[in-house]
């Protein structure tokens, strides 16, 4: 027989069941130490880093987690996620930083995250006081309001800063798209282990790495395919490029800024020797806001080369291309799945490139590449090239590089534009890859295994109850 007394964990109402003799019981807690001072529970961590209780709800019944999403992509998965979780229960409320896209599923913004979407050493500082602010405005919220769950998505930088004042309230943190700690800090492995509850994966060869290192990780699948799938594509505007009888050369300068503004000169240098071998060539520039579309149009017209440059098509652009050229980055998955052979560029300073041969420790930076890599944890002594005996022959050849590239980049698409077989190797190497992982399902596997966590009920028996 079982009773009810009412417990306090950091700022949230438990309602803790407790056994005839007085005593807590602390089944399906759980990692969970229980002990007593001042009359008032205290949860603290298990040795594996863990302190959270499932079924922790507050006293209206009702659910609400905290997000922090800081850039455009983990705004699109935020999104999906919300929906899922929506589907599940109708009645959780969402709130936090995030973007556009979370706001219209249902999400309460304090800040829109995605507007300081930074990268590199020098705009994060020119930005730092700006995320202290942010930080000091989450940890005001977990003490004024019941918090169920932090959801973390990518940007580790200022998401660790969450997932510490998190832990501080007793607040189970999951991160969805997990750091990349196994390409360039896994010493910051010991971060997860103490302020992240689960580490949800989104890379097939995760779960096993983090697992190993002491998390507690799950594999749920890349929520790109989850979009690729849902997205209503425009097909008449497809049609109208693909009708045309030259080929059409897709660019993708990257999401952020910076990327666009460092690698769309050298994509045009590269533009300026292929039509001296395939005048016919047509290319098109994929922007993702209006103000990067305004400064691609500007480089075009001074370079004067003939380049139509879209915003908001970047789907379309891809499915209608014959190849891409592209920056390194998530895209890469995409591109994978509609099967389109691809270079990427990814040019850096000289000192930001020293860094990178130091710091990063795997073998390529395209996240296809990694995939389909026998040896994705052991770095390449030299530069990839096609031609060396020691490289792989991978889906997509990739030039992490300080120096001029175009020419080498320029090679690849000829080479696919007028070989029809190397085209068609190309293209049956990434449809192999796009059969094995590009699955969708990523954000309802996602959803549902919070919330059962949270709950420690099983979504498919309460389905079936109901």
């Amino acid at each position: 027989m079982l009773g009810h007394s009412e417990g306090f964990l950091g700022n949230r109402h438990l309602n803790i069941e407790r056994r005839v003799d007085g005593t807590p019981n602390l089944s399906g807690f759980g990692n969970l130490l229980y002990h007593q001072k001042g009359g008032l529970p205290i949860i603290s961590p298990s040795s594996r880093g863990g302190f959270w209780p499932p079924c922790v709800r507050r006293m209206d019944g009702l659910m609400k987690i905290f997000f922090s999403v800081g850039e455009p992509s983990g705004d699109l998965h935020g999104s999906n996620l919300i929906q899922e979780l929506k589907r599940h229960d109708p009645d959780i409320e969402c709130v936090g930083f995030g973007g556009p896209r979370m706001q219209k599923a249902g999400c309460h913004l304090l800040v829109d995250l995605t507007q300081f979407a930074v990268m590199f050493f020098v705009r994060v500082l020119l930005n730092l006081h700006k995320f202290f602010g942010f930080a000091r405005q989450a940890e005001k919220y977990f003490k004024q309001h019941d918090v169920d769950a932090v959801v973390l998505i990518d940007y580790p930088g200022f998401n660790w800063a969450i997932a510490k004042r998190a832990r501080r309230h007793g607040i189970p943190v999951y991160y969805y798209g997990v750091p990349q700690l196994w390409a360039w800090a896994p010493w910051r492995i010991r971060k997860m282990r103490k302020n992240v509850t689960y580490a949800l994966c989104k890379l097939p060869f995760e779960e096993k790495w983090y697992r190993d290192r002491g998390c507690d990780a799950k594999y749920v699948g890349h929520p790109f395919f989850d979009e690729l799938v849902a997205h209503q594509s425009d097909q008449s505007f497809i049609e109208e490029l693909q009708q045309q009888p030259t080929p059409l050369v897709t660019i993708l300068p990257g999401s952020r800024t910076q990327e666009v503004e460092t690698q769309l000169p050298w994509f045009l240098k590269a533009v300026s020797l292929i039509r001296e071998q395939i005048p016919d060539a047509r290319f098109a520039i994929a922007a993702f806001k209006e103000s990067q579309a305004e400064f691609a149009s500007t480089l075009v017209e001074e370079s004067g080369l003939d380049i139509d440059v879209y915003t908001g098509r970047t789907p379309e652009l891809m499915q209608a291309a014959d190849c891409c050229m592209a920056c390194s980055g998530s895209v890469s998955l995409e591109l994978m799945y509609h099967q389109k052979p691809t270079v990427i560029l990814y040019h850096m300073s000289k000192l930001l490139y020293r860094y990178a041969r130091i710091m990063v420790n795997i073998r390529y930076i395209t996240l296809v590449n990694l995939i389909a890599s026998a040896k994705p944890f052991e770095p390449l002594t030299v530069p990839w090239s096609q031609d060396h005996p020691d490289c792989e022959d991978i889906p997509m050849p990739e030039y992490p590089t300080c120096t001029d590239k175009s020419e080498v980049v320029a090679e690849h698409v000829i080479q696919w534009l007028g070989d029809h077989r190397r085209y068609n190797e190309s293209v049956s190497q990434l449809a192999t890859l796009a059969e094995m992982y590009g699955h969708p399902g990523a954000s309802q596997r996602a959803a549902v295994f919070i919330l059962e966590s949270l709950t420690g009920k099983s979504l498919t028996t309460a389905k079936s109850a109901a």
